[in-house]
């Protein structure tokens, strides 16, 4: 495999993880969704912004922390894409039997909220994301099963992955909160309900698929 397709196989790479690290309805996804609808769509954003620079942290700490098993990683890539995919599973079926609605109030537009700075947003966002360290292990389970940490790679092409996470990322945040916004006046709490059975239903096909791919031999990135 040349160069160019060794870099963009690792910023896709980057881009999916990105993806499926930000899309679950987890606490800071239901508070985007809150903020969109009650104060607007670039408060909404701004919050996935806050969310993704804690998610980019525990990117980097897991990244960093495996990196002192390259021999290890090297040497058991199979069973470490399996315990990746298993891990994957775990998530996706607890993310689909997941409830959002019950943390999410019904939007009342002749209600007035308390908007706060950019940055208030931004920060508290933040904080609630950084305050729960689990999501180091979707993260482990992430890496793991596309194999994200290759020792062999130069460190210029890792950024580019870390960089590709932070864009996928953002790329969720500015869809959620563009099209919440879009449908505010047709806000339907069973849409968000569904919206995290699918994401859920994606992330076990992917961890499935993946599992199949692995005990087959059968090498797609």
């Amino acid at each position: 495999m040349n160069l160019i397709a060794v870099v963009i196989l690792e910023l896709v790479k980057g881009l999916v993880i990105g993806i499926v690290a930000s899309a679950p309805m987890g606490p800071v996804g239901v508070l985007c969704l809150q903020r969109t609808l009650n104060k607007g769509r670039w408060f909404g954003f701004v919050t996935g912004l806050g969310a993704t620079l804690s998610d980019i942290c525990y990117a980097l700490l897991t990244g960093y922390g495996m990196s002192f098993m390259d021999d290890f990683i090297i040497k058991n890539q199979v069973t470490l894409q399996l315990l990746g995919s298993a891990m994957l599973l775990v998530f996706g079926i607890y993310t689909f039997r997941s409830n959002p609605v019950r943390s999410i109030r019904r939007y009342d537009p002749n209600q007035k909220y308390p908007t706060g700075t950019y940055f208030h947003n931004f920060i508290t966002a933040f904080l609630v994301t950084l305050s729960n360290p689990l999501i180091i292990f979707l993260f482990i389970g992430l890496f793991a099963r596309f194999s994200f940490i290759n020792p062999e790679l130069s460190w210029p092409i890792q950024l580019a992955g870390y960089v590709a996470i932070v864009c996928g990322a953002i790329c969720w945040w500015l869809m959620l909160t563009t099209g919440v916004n879009k449908i505010r006046s047709q806000f339907n709490l069973r849409g968000i309900w569904m919206m995290n059975r699918v994401i859920g239903g994606m992330v076990i096909f992917i961890s499935v698929v993946g599992m199949i791919l692995t005990l087959t031999g059968t090498t797609i990135y």
